[in-house]
């Protein structure tokens, strides 16, 4: 080993003599370069080779090139490339090729690869890289893509690019991704003919042996490209990819054209066509001259929003499902959210909203997130009774959505309409239990703000008897709360006494029954022991913080100092892996005065 290395130091020399001679480095810095680069050197001739190595090794000459490059700048020196950097630039990719051939499913290992070719302008060296990375990893679309965009923008060769999105279909035939990408290079490479001949015609240069077929300036290449993609691929939001990437190309209107016929006559039945059909009469020309004033322009507006609600219409006539209606419902809620300071306008965005959503409604076609919307609506306007029976409407429809009864319930508290109590029991008969928590988390806050205290003190004993332990654990929380803040410190012992023993319990119930003996006139360190004790006969094993407070709550004013030791022992008995680590640590910070 020690053979190979000293060899690789000694073909090293002819550089680095340059560097010194040249005064880019001097020799203290030169010799340092050796020192270090022997001992990377050893690290890459070991029996057993660590991918971190090669990286540290790349890493180290990519900084050497680097600098190399700064120094050049500082004293103006560009001379003898080919003795300095070509050798380095050589040796990492050659570090390179040996990773990836080792590690060959390491991804990131090969895009580094990539990269580092691109940056130092070895662009000859990508295509080897991207045809051995392609043999191992064909089963990635984004490679193929990756490799066939680099041939085109950095070799400029469209014919090795097609090449390799040909390729890249044989393994991937209904890959949406690199139809799209192979769509958009040939309209890229059918621009740059276009814009090619231009220049020759400009400069009026004899086109003779310049060939310009009118069928590939006139981007039939990208035809028979969507041609063959939509053949296999049959998605209406397919084809909008690549009408919306031949809409980039100014040349492309025929193409254009022959896209939206085929989505209007084979893509009836997907909502997103009637979408897109749709939002395109926003972009119809208006008149000149109402264009002058602001009525004007939010009367053109008014009329072109119109024209899309009638091509919506038409759509949900013949396509009556939820998709199609989302799709209505969505434009027009972002109507209603653009500004305007022409209160008709917005009065009429508002109502062809509401009427939207109702139909959809009506149809059992309104999608859940929709409800909010037409609530906040319903609610601004000042329209209560319509909030009221929305909100009840919504709950029939998804009853067995929390989200929904948890909007519907605060719309009606809101209003102090409906007999809540029993919505509350409704929503909780038809909710799954285990999601129930929010809508336990409401029925308790309105039961505090509008209920005696007995009532409450039902609900939260109905909660303490829920079979979810989340559920469980939060009533007896903030049980335990309201018991202190309406009955004070007796009261929240008492409660906190009955649910001691009540699984599950949670730590917070502890802490927060140690934090109320705290804030007392004169806590009782007796009735703090008891309520640590109890929560470690729980947590005891993996909170490695409920001991630390309990030792620390000793060594305070109201403590003993010479229990910590019995408490530390039994931390250390009682703690299993990691907490007993963390425990250990923390403890010692603790003595040392650093926590």
């Amino acid at each position: 080993m020690a053979e190979i290395v000293q060899q690789r130091i000694e073909e090293r020399i002819p550089e680095l003599e340059q560097l010194e001679r040249v005064g880019l480095f001097t020799k203290k810095e030169v010799r340092s370069i050796i020192k270090k680069a022997t001992a990377l050197e050893y690290k890459l001739h070991r029996l057993i080779l660590n991918k971190e190595d090669f990286i540290a090794y790349i890493q180290y000459e990519i900084n050497v090139l680097e600098l190399i490059k700064k120094r050049r700048g500082h004293i103006h020196y560009q001379f003898k490339r080919e003795e300095i950097e070509f050798p380095i630039i050589h040796r990492i990719n050659s570090v390179f090729s040996r990773a990836t051939k080792k590690w060959k499913n390491d991804v990131q290992l090969w895009l580094s690869h990539v990269a580092f070719c691109k940056k130092w302008a070895t662009k000859s060296q990508i295509s080897k890289v991207f045809s051995t990375m392609l043999a191992i990893h064909p089963d990635k679309p984004a490679m193929w893509i990756m490799a066939a965009k680099s041939e085109l923008e950095d070799r400029d060769s469209s014919e090795s690019a097609r090449h390799l999105f040909l390729r890249a279909l044989r393994f991937h035939p209904n890959s949406k991704k690199v139809y799209q990408e192979y769509f958009r290079m040939e309209l890229l490479h059918c621009e740059k003919l276009r814009k090619q001949k231009e220049e020759l015609e400009k400069a009026e240069m004899d086109l003779g042996e310049y060939e310009f077929s009118p069928e590939i300036l006139n981007a039939k290449l990208a035809e028979v490209v969507y041609r063959e993609s939509t053949g296999k691929i049959k998605e209406a939001e397919f084809v909008l990819s690549l009408l919306n990437i031949a809409a980039i190309f100014d040349f492309t209107k025929e193409l254009q054209d022959s896209i939206l016929q085929d989505l209007q006559s084979n893509y009836t039945e997907d909502s997103l066509t009637w979408d897109f059909m749709a939002k395109r009469e926003l972009e119809a020309p208006g008149a000149g001259e109402e264009l002058q004033t602001a009525k004007g322009r939010a009367s053109d507006i008014n009329r072109r929003e119109e024209r899309c609600c009638q091509v919506y219409e038409e759509g949900v006539k013949g396509l009556n499902t939820e998709p199609m209606w989302t799709c209505y419902a969505a434009f027009c809620l972002e109507r209603l959210k653009r500004k305007t300071n022409v209160q008709e306008l917005q009065e009429q965005r508002q109502k062809r909203l509401l009427g939207v959503l109702q139909r959809a409604h009506d149809s059992s076609l309104l999608k859940e997130d929709y409800y909010k919307n037409w609530l906040q609506i319903l609610l601004s306007s000042g329209d209560a009774e319509g909030a009221a029976r929305v909100a009840m409407a919504a709950t029939q429809h998804y009853s067995q959505s929390v989200t929904v009864w948890s909007l519907s319930l605060q719309t009606l508290i809101r209003l102090g309409s409906g007999d809540v109590s029993r919505l509350f029991q409704d929503a909780l008969t038809h909710v799954n239990p285990k999601e129930s928590l929010p809508l336990w988390q409401l029925q308790i806050q309105w039961s505090m703000a509008n209920q005696s205290p007995e009532e409450t003190e039902a609900t939260f004993k109905r909660g303490l008897l829920s079979t979810v332990a989340a559920v469980a654990m939060e009533m007896k929380e903030s049980y335990l709360d309201w018991s202190f803040s309406t009955g004070g410190y007796k009261k929240a012992r008492k409660t906190f006494i009955s649910l001691q023993e009540i699984r599950p319990l949670s730590k917070a119930f502890f802490t927060q029954m140690i934090q109320i003996e705290k804030e007392q006139e004169t806590p009782k360190i007796n009735s703090l022991r008891d309520y640590y004790e109890r929560a470690l006969q729980e947590f005891g094993t993996s909170d490695d913080d409920l001991w630390l407070q309990y030792i620390q709550e000793e060594l305070g004013p109201l403590g003993q100092p010479e229990n910590c030791g019995k408490i530390h022992w039994r931390a250390m008995k009682f703690l299993e892996g990691e907490s007993l680590e963390r425990f250990t640590s923390k403890y010692t910070l603790f003595q040392t005065g650093h926590l």
